[in-house]
This record gives structure tokens, sequence and C-alpha cells, in this order.
């Protein structure tokens, strides 16, 4: 078995640098006045708070999409399912794009898609919201694999505290749009379109604040220095990716899917808005705390476990148990998946002999781990036009789990994957 000898400075190395194999290595982005690092810092952290509003916004206001435009179930689990399915497909092309662009312009230019797929959601029309969506998914998910990567670079001496900034930022993000958009939504007058497309400001905001910072940088043609050879035939790396992708389809469920499994048992919009709000607020405490547990840990096969079997507890509760008890079961729920989420992100480290396997791995666990989520938030939504109920995915949540625990009892055993970087020859 090829063991790990020591454990890795971890809360550094969580932040993946996609960019660690680019010849001639990256430069920094310049930001010689305090000022000017500190205009940095602030939008990146921004960038990142833009990367969840697209998925929540929608969630909370789905029955009225539904119930105003004729929306089916089943088209409404794909609507939920398409920017999820966009991770997954397009994450892996985001190095490529880093190193033909420049990291800077690249982030811009998927900024610009999200400002305008949030924006063309405002329109009203089906067929454009479905659009708009892929296109605001396109933009995430290549900056979702990009920003750890410039923090890495540019920040490589507080790489703690911008992984604290960068938790924090995706997490608000997404919790102030499920929290918000309903009572937006109201104090608006404009139905949901208004709603969703209001979210476009802050993205747009954040784009101008980019834009002088990146638009001078001309890009410096790189590419790979190195290949990693043995990975996509590794049964540890496949187990890594599984856990990375399951955690991440029962997260995409409740993202998607959770305002309205309460709002049909009874919740009114608002409230149930607020719930996924604090669910998802809470799962900062556990991302934070998780990575440093798990590893000081001999291996994190319990962990994993128990994880997986909290998250679909609180799921099952959240569907089933009386309401009274919502709360505690949305902090519940929050904690198990911050938990799930970080130790999956740890676990491409942990399992990572080096740098670069840990990049390529990565790259593996979001690109084919997105694609796997993807069938999370489809599956709730065919299952409820099925079945014309959502207690029928109780069954789903258990089997989801199960997957999680296996894949998680392979995952997290103490060793590394059998894949070795080679430098490339000119």
């Amino acid at each position: 078995m090829n063991t790990p000898a020591a454990a890795h400075p971890i809360l550094d190395d969580l932040l993946i640098d996609t960019e660690a194999d680019n010849r001639p290595p990256p430069r920094a982005t310049p930001a010689a006045s305090r000022g000017r690092q500190l205009l940095l810092g602030l939008s990146v952290v921004l960038i990142a708070f833009n990367l969840r509003p697209v998925f929540s916004s929608l969630s909370v206001t789905l029955p009225e999409i539904m119930a105003t435009s004729g929306l089916t179930p089943t088209a409404a689990s794909f609507l939920t399912t398409l920017p999820v399915l966009c991770l997954g497909l397009f994450a892996p092309l985001a190095p490529w794009l880093g190193r033909r662009f420049g990291t800077e312009r690249t982030l811009l230019g998927c900024m610009l898609l999200i400002v305008v797929g949030t924006l063309a959601r405002g329109s009203g029309s089906l067929a454009l919201l479905f659009v708009a969506s892929a296109i605001a998914g396109i933009g995430i998910a290549v900056n979702n694999v990009l920003l750890p990567a410039l923090f890495k670079r540019d920040f490589a001496h507080r790489a703690a505290l911008m992984m604290g900034l960068y938790t924090m930022a995706v997490c608000g993000g997404a919790a102030g749009a499920a929290g918000l958009t309903v009572p937006l939504e109201h104090a608006l007058g404009g139905g949901w379109p208004r709603a969703l497309a209001l979210w476009a400001v802050p993205a747009a905001l954040v784009t101008l604040l980019w834009a002088p910072l990146a638009l001078p940088l001309k890009p410096r043609a790189s590419e790979s220095g190195v290949t990693v050879r043995g990975l996509w035939r590794d049964r540890l790396a496949w187990q890594v990716t599984l856990f990375m992708g399951l955690q991440s389809a029962l997260a995409y469920i409740v993202m998607g899917w959770l305002a309205p499994i309460l709002r049909e048992r009874g919740l009114d919009a608002a409230t149930a808005g607020y719930v996924v709000s604090v669910s998802v607020m809470t799962q900062v405490l556990t991302c934070l705390v998780m990575p440093s547990i798990a590893a000081r840990c001999r291996n994190q096969v319990g962990i994993a476990v128990a994880v997986a079997v909290l998250t679909v507890a609180a799921m099952l509760a959240c569907l089933f148990a009386p309401l009274a008890g919502v709360w505690a079961w949305a902090v519940l729920l929050g904690i198990a998946q911050g938990g799930s989420f970080a130790l999956a992100l740890t676990l491409i480290v942990l399992r990572s002999p080096d740098s670069h396997v840990a990049a390529q791995l990565s790259g593996m666990a979001q690109g084919v781990g997105y694609l796997v989520a993807a069938f999370g938030p489809l599956l709730v939504g065919l299952l409820r036009g099925w079945t014309g109920s959502f207690a029928s995915s109780a069954v789903l949540f258990v089997l989801i789990g199960a997957a999680l625990v296996a894949s998680g009892l392979g995952a997290g055993r103490t060793q590394y994957v059998r894949a070795v970087a080679v430098a490339k020859t000119s």
C-alpha cells in the first residue's frame, strides 16, 4: 500500500492549484499598493459570492414558476438539473481557458456569462429560462475551478484566511438568494421573473470591479508542463470522485428541491426560503473545522460514514418529521452537508502524493462528480411528477446515502492514489 508519510498542511492545500502544471509558471495579478491588494481580495471574494444564487433563487420560486407558466414537474426537474450538468461538462475546460486567455480575463468573461444568464432569466420566457440557466451554469463551472488557483497564487501567504472567506462567500451567496428572493419578489411586485433577474445586480457590480484589474493584463502563452499517468485507472481515485459526486447530488437536491418540499408540507414561501438559508449558512461551521479534524485522524472512514448518515437522516426528517422541528433539522442538515463537502475537498488533498496529482484529481472529481450530481435533482423532480408527491424521494435519498457510505469506506482509507506526475519533454 502506498501510504502517506505525514499530514498535509491541510488548510493551505485545500485551495487546489489548477495552475500548478503551467509552464512557464503564471504571474501574480499586479497589486502594487495595499489598496489595490485589498481591492483584488474583495473582488475575488465577491466573485465567489455569485457562484450559487443561480441555484437557490430558482428553488424558492419554482412553485410560482410552475403555477404561472405551466411548467410540468418533469420539465422542472430538467431545469433544476441543467446548471449542475453544466458544472460537470464545462469544469474540465477551465485550466485550458486559463492558459489560453489568462486566469483574470477568463474569470471576467465567465462573470459576464453569469450576468447575462441571470438577467435573461427575468424575461418570463420558459425557453429562455432554460437557455439562460445553462449560460450562467457555464460561467459558474469555469470560475469554480479557477478561483481557488488564483487564491493560491495571489494570496499564498494568507491561504487559510482566503479559504475561510471563500467558503463564507459561497455559502453567503446561496443563503442570501434562498432567504431574500421571495421577500424581494413580494416587495417588487413583479413576480418571479424580476426576482430571479435581480441577482444579476451583485454579479454586474463585481464584474465592474474586476474589469479594471483583468483587462490590462495581456495573457501569456503557457501550456501544461506535467502529465499525470494512471489516475483514471485507479480505484481509489474513482472512490474519491464518487464521494464528491454523491455528496454533491444530495447538496443540489437540497438546494433545488428543499424549499418546494417544505412548501408542499405547508410552510409559506418566505419561511421555506429562510429554512434553506439557515441550513446553507450553517454549512460554514463544519466547512471551516472539518479539514483540520479530518487531517488529524488516522483515517477518514468514520467521518465519511457519519456525515453521510447524518445528511440522509436530516433530509428524511425534513420530508416526514413534524414541521415544529424543521429549524433543528435544517441546522443538522447544514452541519452534515458542510462536513461532507469539506471532507470531499480534503480527501482530494489527502489521497494525492503531490500538487500535480491533486490538481488532476480535483479536475476528475469535479468533472465526473458534477455529472453524477446532476442526476440527484433530476430524479427528485421526475419522481415528484410520476407519483404526485415528494415522499417517493425518500427511497432515492437512502440509496444515494448508501452509495455515499460505500464510496467513503474506500476514499477514507489512508493511502495515496496510484498516479504519477511526469514532466513533459519539449
